[in-house]
């Protein structure tokens, strides 16, 4: 299961209104390879939902996963920032064992 919390919630309505997303457009995590630590999150806009998807629902914020990420993301929290050391979203991993300065990328 991947957690949103209330400031990345806003955030994603404010984007998919921003962006004139529609209400089939979610919101779809995966993990690739690549970045300083090894792995890197990929976040974005997906009205497109394979068979092999997981499909998470929290806070009214529907997430795709590949089968794949899952396993690495597993028990993630999506968080917001908008303070002084940077705005944008974030990833709180209990999986990952390192991650890199920017926080864009990790390693199990």
């Amino acid at each position: 299961m991947i957690i949103v919390s209330d400031k990345a919630k806003a955030r994603i309505l404010e984007l998919k209104k921003e962006e004139n997303r529609t209400e089939n457009e979610n919101i779809r995590v995966s993990v690739k390879g690549g970045g300083c630590s090894g792995l890197m999150y990929d976040l974005g806009f997906d009205a497109t939902q394979a068979d092999t998807d997981h499909v998470f629902e929290d806070k009214g914020v529907k997430i795709l996963v590949d089968r794949k990420s899952l396993l690495y993301l597993a028990g993630t929290t999506l968080e917001f920032t908008d303070g002084l050391n940077g705005k944008g979203f974030q990833f709180v991993n209990p999986n990952a064992n390192r991650t890199c300065g920017c926080g864009e990328s990790f390693s199990v």
